[in-house]
């Protein structure tokens, strides 16, 4: 009965390791069009009452700006600023939800890197690290 387990387990993680080579070998193959696609993400986003439009790129960087003119020369320039920064938030998290789609097709849903893109959260990008190390770590005591 060991012996059929064990056959499970390396089966399965020959099939995990299967996997991965197969997205890595992907990843690399499609890495120039993807850096294309991922410079080409331009976000649009208008502000629900229409007085700003920004667009963004991949990384949330501005880089349009519009106001109409008529509307906001007579208007407070605290609820201009206000829109400003929500609309620019709001494509900049457009932006990142597109790259984390893009990203998705080539990387493990669990990936330090998904984890990062979607929760802007550096210790994603380590924890990986951490867990190998601690493991490393484990080993070396026995």
């Amino acid at each position: 009965m060991a012996v059929s387990a064990n056959r499970d387990a390396n089966r399965e993680l020959r099939d995990r390791l299967a996997e991965v080579h197969e997205r890595y070998a992907r990843l690399r193959s499609d890495l120039d069009d993807l850096q294309k696609r991922l410079a080409a993400v331009r976000i649009t986003v208008v502000s629900p009452d229409g007085l700003v439009r920004v667009t963004v790129g991949p990384r949330g960087e501005l880089i349009d700006l519009k106001l109409i003119r008529r509307a906001t020369r007579n208007m407070d320039s605290e609820y201009v600023s206000r829109t400003i920064v929500a609309t620019v938030h709001s494509a900049a998290q457009r932006a990142a939800e597109r790259v984390q789609t893009l990203m998705g097709d080539y990387l493990p849903a669990d990936s330090g890197a998904l984890r990062y893109l979607r929760d802007q959260d550096f210790g994603a990008l380590l924890g990986r690290s951490d867990e190998i190390v601690h493991d490393l770590g484990g080993r070396h005591d026995q």
